[in-house]
């Protein structure tokens, strides 16, 4: 039998990935704040990349739990229909999760950069800088940046009408409080 909700650690990891999509599109904007040589723009992309690894290893994180622990059945009262979008819809965003730091990687070492982690670590890029390559993917990275927002937009409005309209427990499953572990 399936569990009727999610653990505590797959919700607080689908909160904290939230957030940090949230804030990592957030950051994008230190181009538009800042000029170029300016070091408060620099540093926002530092941020940037330092939160775009933690996001990577957070989703990976998440798809092992979710791998172990599974997932909710779907409410019996979905039609087929609303269950097959359901679960289009959540693996659109899984591999958005799992393509957005993964073209952002690229791109960092495209540009010639080495990936920081806060500092704490380093790691160089293990190619020669390609400005057109990572052009192309700054524009990938950009559009499944913008691909995320626009789906987990979706996302929230499903579960707010499963809530509000049609009163099940779709939405209840993924807040914190009660769970299974």
């Amino acid at each position: 039998m399936a569990a009727k909700i999610y653990s505590s650690s797959q919700k607080t990891l689908h909160w904290a990935v939230f957030v940090l999509v949230i804030g990592l599109y957030g950051l994008t904007f230190g181009d538009d704040l800042f000029q170029r040589g300016d070091p408060n723009r620099a540093f926002a992309w530092w941020l940037h990349i330092s939160f775009g690894l933690l996001l990577a290893a957070l989703v990976g994180w998440r798809i092992v739990l979710r791998l172990m622990r599974g997932a909710p059945d779907l409410p019996s009262s979905m039609t087929g229909i609303e269950q097959v979008t359901a679960k289009v819809g959540h693996a659109a965003l899984y591999a958005l999760l799992i393509a957005i730091p993964t073209l952002g990687i690229l791109l960092t070492w495209y540009r010639g950069d080495a990936l920081s982690f806060f500092g704490l670590f380093t790691i160089p890029a293990p190619f020669s800088p390609d400005r057109e390559t990572a052009k192309s993917i700054k524009e990938l990275h950009g559009l499944c940046a913008n691909g995320i927002l626009i789906l987990a937009g979706l996302h929230a409005l499903a579960a707010l009408w499963h809530h509000f309209i049609k009163r099940d427990d779709v939405l209840k499953r993924m807040l914190p409080g009660r769970s299974n572990g």
